[in-house]
């Protein structure tokens, strides 16, 4: 019987196993037919997770290397050679900021079981037609209701139901922003935004940061110098930086916003996680925000559905008139499943599952990352890493994905000249925790290794 072993220098544990069952192959150390031991044992034997050897024998069944035989076990196939692949190992994304798959949430079921019964109900519940472009009456209302609880009472001809937070994000700075005007956004600001402004001839002038966010006084000297069109902010759990700002900030930003006359976009997605919430912008300055909510980062992001409030009802039309333009109308589909999860609590029971699975897994990244300098929110999906001094972030990110952990260097986020040493490792699309404590370990163990020794020069 096979003695399992894990090869040196293998990109995650469960790649190992494959690879040393490959040579072992290859060498004719174990034949076709023969069964592999049990996976509690390998297990056991290299001192792994089940979950590990688990995620080995799938890879070694999908390079077709073994057979499964239904109450018989694992088997090495008759054939495997003719098998062997050339393709590299795949790599672990930790890259995209998504939601982590909740326990005790199975959205394979919830979504068809939630779109059945839109279909099968009354023929209220569903329009199959084109809709208005700021959203269908029903959905308007329920988003309302949602975001009542957390702004204060808002009124349904201020709020608008859009196909995602990106499409909202383009037509505000279509909006709000000339081409050639300037927007104001943290010297570290989310990715969508700079597509967005550099697609529209956009300028964005960039607000220094700390470790609480945005600094009032960077964005009064910015003001006072040549005020932007609009301010851009991810007021809790800011991606990439993870700050969210404390009430005082928040309150300075907005009164400084008023003063000279800037519109606020208060990009949200994050809000819903947070158990302790802090006034929104939306609140404390009503008349200038422009708030946006999704559902991508609190529940799933195969929901593509998000709502605006605007500052007044005037003002939501003239969006609704840009979105009309561009996307025409958010998918009536999703926006009646997205409506039946808030009124039925669905929503809030996802957000607090992913709640939980996020603390376990900032759990894992501070014993991973223990030492080094890093940010985190319990509650939120990502961290952002101060890597040691010998390493630039894009040369620790190249790196990386050599050694199969994909993550983002900070010039993806930078909207100045300015570029600082930090990467943003997103802890959500890893597909169980096992798999993420393997990847967040090889990036500890490549942060150490000297970036010199790792170029190859002829």
């Amino acid at each position: 019987m096979w003695t399992p072993w894990i090869t040196d220098g293998a990109r995650l544990k469960y790649l190992g196993i494959v690879e040393a069952l490959e040579a072992d192959i290859r060498a004719a150390r174990i034949g076709p037919g023969e069964r592999l031991p049990p996976q509690r044992s390998i297990a056991e034997q290299l001192g792994v997770d089940l979950t590990t050897v688990t995620r080995a024998f799938n890879e070694a069944r999908r390079r077709r290397l073994v057979a499964a035989q239904a109450g018989r076990g694992t088997f090495v196939r008759d054939d495997p050679a003719e098998f062997f692949p050339d393709e590299p190992a795949p790599v672990l994304d930790l890259s995209m900021n998504i939601p982590p798959q909740p326990e005790g949430v199975d959205f394979r079921k919830l979504i068809p079981q939630g779109l059945a019964a839109i279909l099968n109900g009354p023929r209220g519940g569903l329009s199959l037609q084109y809709q208005e472009s700021s959203g269908g009456m029903a959905d308007r209302i329920a988003a309302t209701q949602w975001l009542s609880r957390r702004h204060g009472a808002l009124s349904h001809d201020r709020v608008l139901v859009t196909a995602g937070a990106q499409s909202a994000l383009s037509a505000l700075t279509d909006l709000l922003v000339p081409p050639g005007g300037h927007i104001a956004a943290g010297e570290m600001t989310y990715p969508g935004l700079k597509a967005s402004a550099a697609q529209r001839g956009v300028m964005i002038d960039p607000i220094a940061m700390d470790a609480g966010g945005l600094i009032p006084d960077d964005f009064r000297r910015l003001c006072e110098a040549r005020a932007p069109h609009a301010l851009y902010v991810t007021p809790s759990i800011d991606n990439p930086t993870t700050a969210t700002l404390p009430e005082a900030r928040r309150i300075a930003i907005a009164e400084i916003a008023r003063k000279y006359s800037v519109a606020i976009i208060e990009d949200d997605p994050y809000a819903p996680l947070r158990a302790q919430q802090l006034p929104s912008f939306l609140a404390l300055a009503p008349d200038l925000t422009w708030h946006l909510a999704t559902l991508s980062k609190s529940v799933t992001p195969a929901l593509r559905v998000a709502y605006v409030v605007a500052p007044d009802p005037a003002r939501a039309l003239r969006l609704a008139s840009v979105l009309r333009a561009t996307v025409l109308m958010a998918p009536p589909l999703l926006a009646s499943l997205a409506t039946r999860w808030l009124r039925e609590g669905v929503v809030d029971e996802i957000a607090a599952a992913i709640r939980a699975e996020n603390r376990t897994r900032q759990t894992l990244a501070a014993e991973a990352f223990r030492g080094a300098d890093f940010r985190a929110d319990p509650e939120g999906h990502h961290l952002w890493l101060s890597l040691p001094p010998h390493w630039r972030a894009t040369d620790f990110a190249e790196h990386a994905d050599r050694a199969g952990v994909s993550i983002v260097p900070a010039s993806a986020f930078a909207t100045g000249e300015h570029v600082s040493a930090h990467v943003r490792i997103s802890l959500g699309v890893a597909p169980d925790r096992g798999v993420l404590e393997e990847g967040l370990q090889q990036l500890a163990g490549l942060m150490q290794r000297p970036a010199g020794a790792m170029r190859a020069v002829v």
